[in-house]
């Protein structure tokens, strides 16, 4: 039987990254998909974070009753907003940091996370340290932020956009022996290239989150 599973993403191109991921699996995927409310958030200073977290409620309540088996919230600006006591929905919320999270946690070498869009950056960090300290291990990482990137991906720029992201990754490989490790779905392909030329591992989002998903799904 077909599983159904609903994603939450804040920017459309997240969508192409996840059906790629999911290609190869007997899973209806249905994509919802609200790039104003990180807007308002990150460029309207009156308002206020408790709208976020309710805007977010009501979203997941929304999404829930569209007879999925789970949610995929693809967005860790969203996660963010989330508060567990809060959420009123009857099936599993998935977050794609969780899996990830997990990934860099089991590996105690010096670390690099990297990221292209900077108003990720404080709440992608602040749920890794909280995760970190609810498993009992102590974080190894620094952040770089590739700059004046992201910008062509927000102007469509995709090819420009991935070239820019490899081309970086390449060099933080030769002028570091830290674990590297992209932290926005729209750095997956750059990664990947950038692995193909070096031959050097790149962790990223996707690497755990198939597993992470279909396991939680076999459980319903």
């Amino acid at each position: 039987m077909t599983k159904r599973l609903a994603c939450l993403h804040s920017h459309y191109s997240n969508i192409e990254y996840i059906e790629k991921a999911f290609s190869g699996y007997e899973l209806e995927l249905v994509h919802f998909v609200d790039p104003g409310l990180m807007h308002r958030v990150s460029h309207h200073g009156d308002f206020h974070p408790s709208e976020a977290e309710k805007k977010v409620r009501e979203q997941l309540q929304w999404i829930a009753s569209c007879d999925a088996e789970a949610i995929l919230i693809t967005c860790t600006n969203y996660i963010a907003l989330l508060k567990e006591e809060q959420l009123d929905v009857s099936i599993p919320v998935i977050k794609i940091d969780e899996p990830f999270f997990e990934y860099i946690c089991s590996n105690d070498e010096p670390q690099m996370v990297l990221f292209t869009n900077p108003a990720t950056v404080k709440g992608t960090m602040d749920r890794l340290t909280q995760y970190a300290e609810s498993q009992g291990k102590k974080l190894n990482a620094e952040v770089e932020v590739i700059e004046d990137t992201f910008e062509l991906m927000m102007q469509g720029k995709k090819e420009e956009y991935k070239q820019r992201v490899s081309s970086s990754l390449r060099t933080y490989l030769r002028e570091t022996s830290n674990v590297i490790s992209v932290a926005q779905l729209s750095m997956v392909d750059g990664a990947k290239q950038a692995e193909a030329e070096t031959g050097k591992r790149i962790i990223q989002p996707l690497d755990t989150l198939t597993s992470a998903v279909l396991k939680q799904l076999n459980r319903n």
